[in-house]
């Protein structure tokens, strides 16, 4: 199948009929990788609020347990729903959904089975797991099932994919402390900051597919890239940025000023992630695979031993940045 042939695309004979395996690839269960960002909120929750006498192992558990069912949950129908648009990308093509013939009524049945463990283990947890992993499992439908289907829509993809960022640091603050919710800076930095990356992602794909394919067969594959340009999603990207950074900086300050040393490694984690989606075939636009990006895993263990000496170092040198201060000319 050549992806960038429209005509081959529709003239296509029929599909074989999917197995199991068709079924489970649909659940995307090699992405769980994304779930890293669940780690935060159980730090901070620990730090901010301290954590119970033990180990909350049940607790965490139940979150993990709720954390992949319900995305793969959303993966599920976001496979399926797509592949009429799938197609027409040159990587996505070769998706389950697109090379074989899957049946409505089992997935969603499998759909309704990761909802039905996800929000099961959620109650068992606590009622405010139960209640994000609601809004986690709306989330999934808001993106992708029509009349809404904010995926199409440009800008309200990003902003509405990416609460799925926020979600997991809550999944993990909740593990820890069910009875609060972390401070609304690092929420907003959270979210905004995956606004960043997945507005990096888009931008990755326009530059590749519009280069290789052309603009008409990047709108085929998702109708939100007809209201945007290259430049207006490296300006997005920018923006959000800038926003992540705002609102971590206030957290940051707030709740323990040794955390500004963070702000400089964040900083060129941002810089690098929008040099690295400029590049052809880039690992932005699978964000699973990140791992093998070896100079993006070096900041990310740069940035950790910078929170553990922040965490446990006071530096009164930094309280200038918290109060009023004037420079004084002779």
């Amino acid at each position: 199948m050549n992806p960038g042939s429209t005509n081959a695309i529709d003239q296509a004979a029929a599909k074989p009929s999917g197995g199991f395996r068709d079924y489970l690839a649909l659940a995307r269960l090699d992405h769980s990788t994304k779930h890293i960002f669940i780690v935060p909120g159980v730090v901070l929750a620990y730090l901010l609020r301290g954590g119970p006498a033990q180990f909350p192992l049940v607790q965490v558990v139940l979150g993990l347990v709720v954390a992949v069912c319900i995305a793969s949950a959303n993966y599920v129908i976001n496979e399926y729903l797509d592949r009429e648009f799938d197609k027409y990308h040159p990587t996505k093509s070769r998706r389950r959904a697109v090379e074989r013939d899957l049946r409505g009524g089992v997935v969603a049945m499998q759909w309704m089975g990761f909802v039905a463990v996800g929000l099961g283990a959620a109650w068992m947890a606590s009622t405010t797991m139960f209640a994000t992993a609601i809004i986690f499992a709306l989330q999934g439908i808001v993106y992708n099932v029509q009349p809404l289907r904010s995926k199409d829509k440009p800008y309200w993809d990003v902003i509405s994919e990416s609460i799925n960022n926020p979600l997991r640091l809550l999944i993990g603050w909740v593990m820890v402390d069910p009875h609060t919710l972390p401070p609304s800076s690092i929420i907003l930095a959270y979210w905004l900051g995956g606004a960043f990356l997945m507005a990096a992602k888009r931008y990755s794909e326009y530059r590749e597919i519009v280069a290789s394919h052309g603009a008409e067969l990047l709108i085929r594959y998702r109708a939100s890239f007809a209201g945007y340009s290259e430049v207006s999603l490296a300006i997005s990207c920018f923006v959000y940025g800038l926003l992540s950074t705002f609102f971590l900086a206030i957290f940051l300050i707030k709740y323990r000023v040794e955390y500004l040393l963070l702000v400089p490694v964040i900083i060129a984690l941002f810089g690098y992630y929008m040099a690295l989606s400029s590049r052809p075939a880039s690992s932005a636009q699978n964000p699973e695979k990140l791992f093998r990006e070896r100079k993006l895993i070096a900041l990310v263990v740069l940035l950790c031993v910078t929170f553990v000496v922040a965490t446990f170092v006071d530096m009164p040198v930094l309280s200038v940045f918290t109060g009023q201060q004037y420079i004084t000319l002779k």
